[in-house]
């Protein structure tokens, strides 16, 4: 694997989370090392990621977290100084594998969130995620990067050390399955058309999860198989994979919900592996979901069949929801036929949402 410079890369998100958490107050540099009570060096350490706050120690990480916000930052910033936290270390261990066992990697020992999932976008082309407030442009000095973008030799590390990963766990078999299935789904971020070429031939080489029916251990990465071959533009499985493992199962419908609150962010506790999916005592919030799926309805058009079932499943088990919260309902109905007068959703989809639609007409 090609090793580059690690210490420049080892928290470039998190330091440019904290730089906007910084302007948030707004506090120079030096206005916020004086408040903190440390160094200007520092603080230009920790925002260039040259002196990672990952490596800090722990109580020194958690009185920072909690300063911030008492001095003026952005509790939504410093709230995703987490998930930036997570993304730099997956990084990090991409560009210097941690040793030669694939069970090193922190990809084999916790679930990923959309939360990290999108800070390691935004350091690989650029696009921020969406939970990103929105902060008034500030006057800076200087050529100022527009984001925590990764160099092209990074880059290029990264994804071809992935790539290497990938095909490790592969080889490791069923030991090495959450590594598997977390590292070729980040792979399919690669844009270039080598690393397009080797996703698709590789989530093609993993078709054969697509076939099972139901919950199995397979489960989970048939459903990320499908996603990412929806990602590259291949919508089939990810619709074939509703009908065949979702649809009239049970544990299978469970465990698409549970995994969506996961991945949302309406479940607070981190998960080690993937046997979280199946249970059927759920410790999220149906509303917070709610919210959740119907605020991402509009942004993934890739995904759309699935979202379009994850909603009419979630309000089939909890029929209460549109009483609950009829502020929601509006927007949600606006959505719903918006989608059905479009005519780009799949058969199935047209059912469902002509069911979300009734169901929210009829809620007295």
């Amino acid at each position: 694997m090609s090793p580059v410079n690690r210490k420049r890369a080892g928290g470039t998100i998190t330091g440019y989370v904290l730089r906007l958490a910084r302007e948030s107050i707004p506090a120079t540099q030096s206005g916020l090392a004086e408040r903190l009570g440390v160094d200007l060096a520092t603080v230009q350490g920790w925002e260039s990621g040259r002196r990672p706050l990952m490596n800090m120690k722990a109580g020194a990480l958690l009185d920072l977290r909690r300063r911030l916000p008492a001095i003026g930052a952005d509790p939504a910033l410093v709230h995703l100084m987490d998930a930036a936290m997570d993304a730099d270390r997956v990084i990090t261990s991409t560009l210097d594998p941690p040793g030669a066992s694939p069970g090193d990697h922190p990809l084999a020992v916790w679930v990923h969130t959309r939360a990290t999932a999108h800070m390691i976008a935004w350091a690989l082309n650029g696009t921020p995620p969406r939970t990103l407030p929105t902060l008034p442009s500030q006057r800076r000095r200087g050529a100022v990067p527009p984001g925590p973008v990764l160099t092209a030799a990074e880059k290029n590390a990264f994804f071809s050390n992935l790539r290497e990963t990938t095909e490790a766990a592969h080889r490791a078999g069923d030991s090495a399955a959450l590594l598997r299935r977390q590292a070729l789904y980040l792979a399919s971020y690669d844009r270039g058309p080598g690393g397009s070429a080797w996703t698709i031939h590789t989530l093609h080489g993993h078709r054969g999860v697509l076939s099972l029916r139901g919950w199995s251990p397979h489960w989970p990465e048939a459903r990320s198989t499908a996603t990412a071959l929806a990602r590259q533009g291949d919508p089939q499985p990810l619709i074939d994979f509703i009908d065949r493992a979702l649809v009239d199962d049970d544990a299978g419908e469970a465990a698409n919900l549970n995994y969506w609150a996961y991945w949302l962010g309406a479940v607070p506790a981190p998960q080690a592996d993937d046997r979280f999916m199946p249970d059927r005592d759920p410790v999220w919030d149906p509303i917070t979901l709610l919210r959740l799926l119907v605020a991402g309805l509009h942004e993934a058009p890739g995904y759309i069949d699935l979202y379009v079932h994850s909603l009419w499943a979630l309000l089939h088990a909890h029929s209460w929801l549109p009483q609950a919260v009829p502020s929601l309902v509006g927007e949600l109905d606006l959505r719903v036929q918006r989608l059905l007068d479009g005519g780009r959703i799949s058969a199935r989809s047209r059912r469902e949402l002509g069911a979300v639609h009734y169901r929210l007409q009829n809620r007295s």
